[in-house]
């Protein structure tokens, strides 16, 4: 069979792998506990419940236009005048199938084939596949000094007369730190200086701990919208729980929201109405549903860091967002992949290898779970790798003892 070379070369995620494999252990009757997904466990927002009934009660389920209802485009243009302090017409937003399909389509949009986009490491899994997809190029730059912030000097030595874009997620996935205002200052100055669209990836930007602020980049800009290389990718999966609705949007120029459009009615043809009324209910509703999950999840982010300092041989650098962590594990093992399999087999904790984020050696926790699945997880981790912890431990009903130190 003779199948596509582009696609072939989209990698399996070994992350699919181990969460079947977990799932064949949980039908066993094994107790997994779940540090990999990242997925709030609030219950959907009434209002969006309420909203999504509504639409349909009302036997309305048709098509939308392929750019979203304008009553859930007003819905955020509000809410980004009143968090990014910009305001925008119906014209410069498209609404679409989660925050996934807006980055593809914004790449689909403006990359040529071996453009090359800038991709700051930890980065999400996704980012350099769905560049790739669009004939892109990804350029990965990492950081050099043991943290997950990148130099700007570095991110400018990177740019090439074929560079395109750059992507900057903060809070960020995976490893919930929020960069600093004067970075995302300097990456929006040689933006705007060089022609280079800076995609801002800021599905976390709530979901921030201690009164720290994810900066927006429009705060750094003068420009008018329509001559902004700013573009804003957002949705309601991570800040409000909404997860399954697959909900996201974008805020561009009008030019370019105009070809994304295009792009996506000869594809999915635009988002279901009922899930736009349960985006446009959970905008427009009471927000405190925002801060219950902020407040849940710095919770679990503190219990973490009290968790991990009897951890010997751990590093973690604090996160400031998001529901992730990111310890390098180094010291017991550089293949993430070989720790993420042995923590599922001896412990019954998914984890997701750091190689998956451009961060060999360390794992990605998610903290979106219970207190109990963060207490319990880490402590089977311990008891899995650091020799110094008990010997002995019990996971479900089941009396563990560590046979291979």
């Amino acid at each position: 069979m003779k199948l596509s070379t582009l696609a072939q070369e989209i990698v399996e995620s070994p992350t699919l792998a181990l969460n079947e494999e977990a799932r064949q252990l949980r039908e066993r009757g094994e107790a997994i506990i779940h540090l990999g997904i990242g997925e709030p466990k609030n219950k959907t927002p009434i209002a969006a419940i309420l909203a999504s009934a509504a639409r349909l009660t009302s036997g309305e389920v048709k098509y939308t236009p392929a750019d979203g209802m304008l009553s859930l485009k007003k819905a955020v243009i509000r809410y980004t005048e009143e968090n990014y302090n910009r305001l925008v017409a119906p014209e410069n937003v498209i609404i679409t199938n989660g925050a996934k399909q807006s980055l593809f389509n914004i790449f689909y949009s403006i990359l040529n084939p071996q453009d090359e986009v800038i991709v700051l490491a930890p980065y999400w899994v996704s980012y350099p596949e769905i560049i790739r997809m669009c004939y892109g190029k990804p350029v990965i730059v990492t950081p050099e000094d043991g943290t997950f912030t990148p130099r700007f000097e570095d991110i400018e030595k990177a740019v090439t007369s074929n560079t395109r874009a750059i992507i900057v997620n903060s809070p960020n996935n995976p490893s919930g730190v929020i960069y600093p205002a004067e970075l995302i200052g300097k990456i929006v100055e040689m933006c705007e200086k060089k022609g280079i669209f800076m995609v801002c990836d800021d599905i976390y930007h709530k979901l921030v701990f201690d009164g720290k602020v994810a900066a927006p980049a429009y705060g750094f800009s003068k420009k008018d919208i329509e001559d902004s290389h700013i573009i804003v990718v957002n949705g309601v999966a991570k800040v409000y729980g909404m997860t399954g609705f697959r909900v996201g949007w974008v805020v561009a120029p009008r030019q370019l929201v105009r070809v994304m459009t295009n792009v996506t009615a000869q594809t999915t043809s635009g988002v279901s109405p009922v899930s736009q009324a349960a985006a446009e209910g959970a905008l427009n509703g009471l927000q405190n549903v925002v801060e219950a999950i902020r407040l849940q999840i710095q919770n679990n982010r503190d219990v973490l860091l009290q968790e991990m300092r009897t951890f010997n041989g751990a590093r973690l650098i604090e996160p400031d967002g998001t529901f992730y962590a990111l310890p390098d594990l180094r010291a017991f093992n550089g293949n993430s992949v070989e720790v993420s399999r042995f923590l599922l087999r001896k412990a019954m904790v998914v984890t997701v290898p750091g190689k998956e984020f451009g961060m060999e050696g360390h794992i990605r926790l998610s903290i979106s779970g219970t207190v109990k699945d963060v207490t319990e997880g880490i402590a089977r981790i311990k008891w899995a790798l650091d020799p110094t912890s008990p010997n002995e431990i019990y996971i479900g009903d089941k009396k563990m003892i560590r046979d291979w130190m």
